[in-house]
C-alpha cells in the first residue's frame, strides 16, 4: 500500500483489465510500490473471475465470492486508482486510452490483460442467440437466468447445446449437468428433463490434449448421457435450434458458445502489431514488439518467440515477470526476458469431485486429483482475499488506514461538531450588513443575501478525496457541495471551484486536474449550472471545493418541522462506514459501488418532489450524521419518534459495523445523543443505531411532509430514482419531560 511519499508524482502506469497476470502483478506492486508513479486500473468489472474455479462455481461447489477477485479492494491495497469503465480504444501515438462514458486516460506506460472472447461473429445468428462463455460476467448472468427458469418450470423439457469440444466446453458440460442434477434433486424431480449435447468440429474431443485424456472424457460424457456430435461444424444459430453444415438441425433452448478465443476488435484497430488472429504480439519481456511503452499478458497477448495455448496457467506465470518489467521500464532499466514452460499440467474437473490430469502423453483420473486441484485453487485465491497490513515504507510504522484509525476524508472532511461549536462560541458578536438575511447569527444549510430585492443563497464546501478515481471524485464532490442549496430550496445557478492538486510534475497535475474538472462539469452541465471561476493550489493530496450560489424563494428552514408530520429520508445511510472500510481493504466492491451510486445521485429532483408534497423543513444529511442534522431541525415544541428498523441502509454496512468498522467522526457524532435521545438498551445495542451517527458524504435529504401526503411523496421519489427513500419517523407536539428524539 502506498503511504503518502513526498516524492512528486512523475509517471502514469495504466493497467487495462483485471486478468490473472494483472492481479498478481498488482498485488506485488502493493507490497513494493515505486514512489512517484501513479497506477490506474481500468476494468469494466469490479470482480475478476478466476478461470480455474469457474466450472466448480457453475456446478455449485464454490460461491461467487470464492471464485472472483475483488479488483476494487486490490487496487486500494496497491495504492492504485480504480476506474470502473470499459476500454473502447487506444492511440499509442498520443498515449491515450479511450473509455466509455468518460474522458480519455493518458499514460506513460500501458499494460493490457483483458482476456478474450469465443469467436462467433462469423456464424450467422450466433451473436444474437448464443451465450458466449466469455466475458464470464455475462455468461454467469445468463446461467443464473436459466436456473431461475428451471425453478419456475421444472417439468419443461429442454435442450442445451454446447458448441466447442475443447477442455473448456467439455468441463462446462459436465459441471452444468452436475448443477442441474442438484437442482432437480432439490425440487424432488427424479428424471432430469434436460438434454445436453456437445457439437464439435474436430474428430475427437480435446484436440489440444493427448489421446488418452480425450478418450477418457469421451467415455465420461457418454456415461453421463451427454450426446457428442463430432465432426460437425455449426453454420447457423436460430432462436430455437443450431444448424450444422451437414444439414442437421439440433433443437436448442440454450446455446453455450465455447470455441476458439478471439480478441477485442479495438486492440488491432489501435495500430499495435498483432498476430494473425488479432492478439497483441509481444517479445520475451511481455512488451509490444511495435510499441515499447505497451505491455500485454494473459489471453490478449501472443509471445512472438514462444507460442502457447490461451490458458490461465500461462497468465498466472506471467504475473511476476510482468511486474518486474513494469518497474524496470519506469526506472529506465534493461528489461528481463521470460520464457514460459513448454508443458503444463491440466486438471480437468468432471463435476463429480473427481479430476483428470493431462500432462504430455499421460492421463490419470482420481478423486485425490480434484482435492489437489481444489487446494491449489483456494491457495491462489487466498492471496487476494487476505491482504496484509502494510507498514509505512519510511518509518516502518503501521499506517492509520491499515490500523483502522481512518481519518474520515469523506463526510466533507468535517471536524467534529463539538470542535466547531466551541470555536464559533469564541467568536465575538458579528454585525451583519443589511443585505445579509441569514448568516452566522442563525446558521442554516446556506447563507441568504438580499441582492437588489432578490434573495440569493450561498454556501461553500470542501474536502479531500476519499476515492481512488479523480473523475468520480469530481462528480461526487460536486453533488455534495450543491446539496446545501437544494436543502434550502434554492436553485443553484453558478459555482466557483477551488482544487488542490497533489504534488506532481506539471504534466501529472494537468492529467489529474483534467479528470477532476471533467467530473465537476458533467454534474454542473446536467443541472444547467455555470462554473464562473476558481482557484488552484498544490498540496499533499487531491482536494476539491465549490462555492455555490443561486436564487431562492420561501427558503426551506431547518427548524420549521411541525407536529403531525412524517419524516422522510431520501438516501440510505452508511457511506461513512463504507469509506472507512475501503481504507482498510474490507469493503466489498458491490457494497462500495452501491455507495458510489447513492453518493452520485443529485438531491435536486428530490428537493423539488418534497416541496411539491408540502414539506415545511429539510436539511441534507452529511458530516454530523442523521441524528446530528435532525437535532438542528428540532424547535422547542417538537419532538421526533424515529423507527430504527425503517432506516434505509446501504448493503453491507451492518456487517461492517458488527466487525468494528466505524468512521473517525463517529465518536464525536455520538455525543450529540447526550440528554437528547431516549432509547431502550436492546435497541442501542443494534448496529443500525450506530448508523444514526454515521457521517455521510453526499447524503440524502431529511424532510418533514404532512403525513397525509407521505405515501404519494414516497411513490414519486421512488419513480425519480430514489429507491431507498423511506419514512423513518414522525413529529409530535412535545410535552413536559418528553425527550427531543425517541427511538422505537
Amino acid at each position: 500500500m502506498q503511504t503518502g511519499s513526498v516524492i512528486p508524482l512523475a509517471q502514469d502506469l495504466v493497467l487495462v483489465g483485471g486478468g490473472h497476470s494483472h492481479a498478481i502483478a498488482l498485488k506485488k506492486w502493493g507490497m513494493n510500490p515505486l514512489p512517484g508513479v501513479r497506477v490506474t486500473l481500468v476494468s469494466d468489472v469490479s470482480y475478476a473471475p478466476y478461470s480455474g474455479m469457474l466450472p466448480g462455481h457453475v456446478a455449485g461447489f464454490y460461491s461467487y465470492e470464492e471464485t472472483h477477485i475483488d479488483l476494487r479492494r486490490l487496487a486500494r491495497f496497491a495504492g492504485a486508482d480504480f476506474v470502473r469503465t470499459k476500454a473502447i480504444g487506444l492511440n499509442p501515438q498520443t498515449r491515450e486510452l479511450y473509455c466509455e462514458g468518460r474522458p480519455a486516460i493518458t499514460y506513460d506506460f500501458l499494460s493490457l490483460d483483458i482476456g478474450s472472447t469465443p469467436q462467433r461473429l462469423t456464424v450467422p445468428g450466433a451473436g444474437k442467440w448464443a451465450i458466449p462463455a466469455k466475458p464470464v460476467p455475462l455468461f454467469l448472468e445468463a446461467w443464473s437466468e436459466i436456473l431461475a427458469e428451471v425453478r419456475a418450470n421444472p417439468h419443461t423439457l429442454r435442450s442445451l447445446v454446447i458448441v466447442g469440444g475443447g477442455a473448456g466446453g467439455v468441463e462446462l458440460a459436465l459441471n452444468v449437468q452436475t448443477r442441474l442434477d442438484k437442482l432437480y434433486a432439490e425440487l424432488q424431480i427424479e428424471a432430469q428433463p434436460w438434454k445436453i449435447q456437445i457439437v464439435h468440429s474436430g474428430e475427437r474431443l480435446l484436440p489440444g490434449h493427448n489421446a488418452r485424456t480425450s478418450l477418457r472424457l469421451t467415455h465420461v460424457c457418454q456415461q453421463r448421457g451427454i450426446k457428442l456430435l463430432l465432426s460437425e461444424r455449426v453454420s447457423e444459430v436460430r432462436a430455437d435450434s443450431v444448424v450444422c453444415q451437414s444439414g442437421a438441425e439440433i433443437p436448442a433452448d440454450a446455446v453455450f458458445w465455447v470455441t476458439q478465443a478471439s480478441p477485442a476488435l479495438w486492440v488491432s484497430e489501435s495500430g499495435l502489431q498483432t498476430d494473425e488472429r488479432g492478439f497483441v504480439l509481444v517479445d520475451d519481456t511481455l512488451r509490444s514488439v511495435s510499441h515499447p511503452r505497451v505491455f500485454a499478458a494473459g489471453d490478449i497477448a501472443t509471445m512472438q518467440n514462444h507460442r502457447r495455448p490461451k490458458a490461465g496457467v500461462f497468465a498466472v506465470r506471467q504475473g511476476p515477470p510482468l511486474f518486474e518489467n513494469w518497474v524496470r521500464s519506469l526506472q529506465n532499466r534493461d528489461l528481463q526476458p521470460f520464457q514460459p514452460q513448454q508443458r503444463y499440467l491440466s486438471l480437468i474437473g468432471t463435476g463429480t469431485e473427481r479430476a483428470i490430469a493431462s500432462w504430455g502423453p499421460v492421463a490419470w483420473e482420481a478423486g485425490w486429483l480434484w482435492r489437489w486441484k481444489d487446494q491449489i485453487d483456494r491457495k491462489f485465491m487466498t492471496q487476494f482475499a487476505e491482504l496484509p497490513v502494510m507498514a509505512d515504507s519510511e518509518s516502518g510504522n503501521v499506517s492509520e488506514e491499515a490500523s483502522g484509525q481512518m481519518r474520515c476524508q469523506g463526510c466533507g472532511s468535517k471536524v467534529g461538531r463539538n470542535v466547531l461549536e466551541t470555536v464559533l462560541r469564541q467568536l465575538k458578536p458579528m454585525h451583519f450588513g443589511s443585505n445579509i438575511q441569514l448568516g452566522l447569527d442563525a446558521p442554516d444549510d446556506a447563507a441568504i443575501l438580499n441582492i437588489n430585492g432578490q434573495q440569493w443563497a450561498q454556501t461553500v464546501d470542501f474536502f479531500s478525496s476519499p476515492f481512488n478515481d479523480p473523475y468520480l471524485f469530481g462528480q461526487i464532490a460536486t453533488q455534495h457541495c450543491l446539496s446545501d442549496l437544494y436543502a434550502l430550496g434554492a436553485t443553484p445557478q453558478s459555482v466557483l471551484i477551488i482544487a488542490i492538486a497533489p504534488y506532481a510534475v506539471p504534466r501529472q497535475q494537468e492529467r489529474i486536474l483534467s479528470q477532476v474538472l471533467a467530473g465537476v462539469t458533467e454534474v454542473l452541465q446536467a443541472a444547467n449550472i455555470t462554473p464562473i471561476g476558481g482557484h488552484t493550489a498544490e498540496g499533499p493530496e487531491l482536494a476539491l471545493g465549490l462555492t455555490c450560489q443561486g436564487p431562492v424563494e420561501n427558503p426551506w428552514r431547518k427548524k420549521s418541522l411541525q407536529p403531525g408530520q412524517s419524516l422522510i429520508l431520501t438516501k440510505p445511510l452508511g457511506t461513512g462506514v463504507l469509506l472507512a472500510a475501503d481504507r482498510q481493504y474490507r469493503a466489498r466492491a458491490d457494497w462500495f459501488e452501491a455507495g458510489i451510486a447513492s453518493m452520485n445521485l443529485s438531491n435536486g429532483p428530490a428537493a423539488e418532489i418534497l416541496r411539491a408534497y408540502g414539506s415545511t423543513a429539510g436539511t441534507d444529511v452529511t458530516g454530523f450524521g442523521l441524528l446530528g442534522h435532525l437535532r438542528e431541525m428540532l424547535s422547542k415544541d417538537v419532538y421526533v419518534s424515529l423507527e430504527l428498523g425503517a432506516l434505509p441502509k446501504l448493503p453491507g454496512v451492518l456487517e461492517l459495523i458488527e466487525s468494528g468498522i466505524l468512521s473517525s467522526l463517529q465518536a464525536q457524532n455520538l455525543r450529540a445523543a447526550d440528554n437528547l435521545v431516549q432509547i431502550a438498551p436492546d435497541l442501542a445495542a443494534r448496529g443500525d443505531y450506530q448508523l444514526l451517527f454515521d457521517p455521510q458524504t453526499s447524503g440524502g435529504l431529511s424532510a418533514g411532509v404532512p403525513s397525509s401526503h407521505v405515501d404519494d411523496c414516497l411513490q414519486a421519489l421512488w419513480q425519480a430514482g430514489y429507491l431507498y427513500a423511506a419514512e423513518i419517523g414522525k413529529t409530535h407536539l412535545q410535552e413536559k419531560d418528553q425527550p427531543k428524539i425517541e427511538i422505537i
